[in-house]
């Protein structure tokens, strides 16, 4: 499962058990609690141990705090995901009960990728894990833009991750022999193959290259980040202060005067 296939959904809270049913016998709707934002990972960087939700923002002028929510507190209700009713869901309740330290905790997703050595190989785009457990099988890496539609993205697996330094993932030197997959370029060799099976004309070449186009990964693997979101990821710990003076643009927005400092 990849953690990018998370970002963007509505995340609801269901009602208390003894408050689901109204007193008319309807089932009552659960509220929006945010959407999905990055995906959270330990500080050693291979398991996902929960998300980062973006909240409403407040009479639409002020912008709130992201919230944090452990992964094995989201599930599904109907049609949508919710979060479970639990009291150590989210943020330091979530924490403590994961016994994690968020602030060393990293968002990977954006992140600048280089090697052991120093060279570069892109930023990293999203992580493939297994669902139970959290464990990354394997990073999404890709060199953006043009680049990434030309030749596509390269799929690292986690045992080639050493470590976060500088603001950067670091990763083994062998990354930079992995192969690209799911570009334009491959997809177009994998077309001009099946054109090639269809008219009978399929030889030895033609089959090495379809064995290769088998391949490929399919689109959600290959997809890049939106505009802008390079350089989006970070260690958690770094972001301290970026919502300080949440109050205060709060106050401000509001018409609230700002409190006279005592002499």
């Amino acid at each position: 499962m990849l953690a990018g296939d998370f970002t963007g959904i509505k995340l609801y809270k269901l009602p208390a058990q003894d408050k689901r049913i109204k007193k008319d016998g309807t089932p009552r709707e659960p509220k929006k609690v945010g959407k999905i934002h990055y995906p959270v990972f330990t500080p050693e960087g291979t398991r996902v141990v929960g998300f980062m939700l973006r909240l409403p923002d407040i009479a639409g002028m002020v912008k709130q705090p992201d919230r944090f929510i452990a992964y094995d507190a989201i599930g599904v209700s109907g049609d949508v995901m919710v979060a479970k009713d639990d009291r150590a869901a989210f943020d330091n309740a979530a924490v403590k009960r994961l016994g994690i330290n968020l602030d060393a905790c990293l968002i990977w997703t954006g992140m600048d990728v280089r090697t052991v050595s120093g060279r570069p190989v892109g930023f990293c785009s999203d992580a493939d894990f297994n669902p139970k457990t959290g464990n990354v099988t394997s990073f999404i890496l890709t060199e953006g833009g043009a680049s990434n539609a030309l030749v596509g993205h390269r799929e690292m697996p986690a045992s080639m991750l050493k470590g976060y330094r500088d603001g950067a993932m670091i990763v083994s030197d062998a990354a930079l022999d992995l192969e690209f997959s799911g570009g334009a370029a491959a997809k177009a060799a994998e077309a001009s193959v099946k054109v090639a099976a269809k008219a009978g004309e399929v030889g030895a070449k033609a089959k090495v290259q379809a064995k290769k186009g088998a391949a490929i990964i399919d689109d959600a693997g290959s997809k890049a980040l939106g505009k802008g979101s390079k350089a989006l990821g970070k260690q958690l710990g770094k972001t301290k202060g970026m919502f300080g003076s949440f109050m205060s643009e709060y106050k401000k927005a509001a018409g609230t005067p700002p409190r006279k400092q005592k002499k």
